[in-house]
This record gives structure tokens, sequence and C-alpha cells, in this order.
């Protein structure tokens, strides 16, 4: 009902006198270039019309802004740890200092959690996340976690089994090789990226 009042005696042309209302804050009303039958008509219906034009317009522009913003932004990883696991902590910190956005649950039921996320014996770590659909288990990089979000592989998620040194949040002063392996909800894995 709204587009039905105000598109048939908006233009392009009144965008600058709109535009000016919402940079100043003021609320001149702006004539129409062409009444037709059944539109606003009085003063203070201009002014209406003004109004909604404006909040239309800025809605508009900030869609077109946010929406790309969006598009690129990490989704929100969920992690599962166990309430004394400190190095589960420091991968967290890990991951919030690569974008992402993290939530976590302390739990004292971890293997109930792993088995609802199909995490075999072969694939577990200490924590379990989740994110976009994707499970996440123990000390994956975030590199590889923004590789997973931006390919989408048709994969159930990534591991890296054990609590390899090195890994993030296992930092210390030696480092071991270890490999990230995606996984799928039928039990087949693969080498993802070597570390």
């Amino acid at each position: 009902i709204v587009g039905d009042l105000i598109a048939p005696t908006f233009s392009h042309e009144d965008a600058w006198p709109v535009l000016k209302n919402l940079v100043t804050g003021t609320a001149e009303p702006i004539a129409p270039r062409s009444v037709k039958p059944g539109c606003f008509h009085s003063p203070k219906e201009l002014l209406m019309q003004t109004k909604l034009k404006s909040l239309l317009r800025h809605g508009t522009l900030l869609a077109a802004i946010a929406l790309p913003m969006a598009a690129h932004a990490a989704g929100e990883l969920m992690v599962y740890k166990d309430p004394y696991c400190g190095c589960c902590t420091a991968w967290i910190d890990h991951m919030k200092a690569n974008g992402f956005e993290v939530k976590f649950e302390n739990r004292n039921d971890m293997n109930d959690i792993k088995q609802s996320k199909g995490i075999t014996r072969e694939l577990a770590s200490c924590h379990t996340a989740v994110i976009d659909g994707y499970v996440i288990e123990g000390h994956v990089p975030a590199a590889d976690v923004k590789r997973l979000l931006a390919e989408k592989p048709a994969v159930a998620g990534l591991a890296v089994p054990g609590m390899p040194m090195g890994s993030p949040g296992m930092e210390g002063p030696t480092k071991q090789p270890y490999n990230v392996v995606s996984f799928t909800q039928d039990g087949k894995t693969a080498v993802y990226s070597r570390h």
C-alpha cells in the first residue's frame, strides 16, 4: 500500500531534496513533480510522503551497503568444550583473532556431543565446534576453516585428531607435523591440508 501511494509521484529528480532532509534533519515538504488523482494533496500529507520517501531511500541505501558485508562475514562459531580445558580456550582466542565470532558452552558430556556430531574415536580431539552446518573437531587452523566456508565442499567437517603440539591453541617449544582431515557423514576421510 505504501509503495502504491509513493511510487507514482517520486522520481530520481526528487532525490536531492530528500537527501538534504536526511542530512540536515529538516522536514521541508517536497512538492511532487506530478500529482495524480488519489495522491497526497495537503501540506501535512506531503510532509508524511517526504518522510516515508526518506526512510525508504535510506533503508535501501543501508541494505545495499550491509548485504555485501554480511556475505563476506564469517558465520558464528559455536564451540563445545570441557570447562577445565585451557587449550580449548586458547583455540577460541585463535579463532577470534582471525575474525570469527565465537560463542562457547562448557559441557561435561563431550562424548555425547561428539557422538551426536558424527565424530569417531579416530577423529576425536578435546573440543567440538559447529559453523554454517560444518563440524570442526579439535585444533583446526582458522585459515582451513575459512577455506572450508569459501569452497563449501560436500563434507561433514574438518578435524585435527588428537592434540598435536604446534597446532593453534597447542603452541609450545616444539612443533610436530599434523594433518587437517575432512570427513563425510558416511565415515570417509581425506587429508584437507598438511601443517
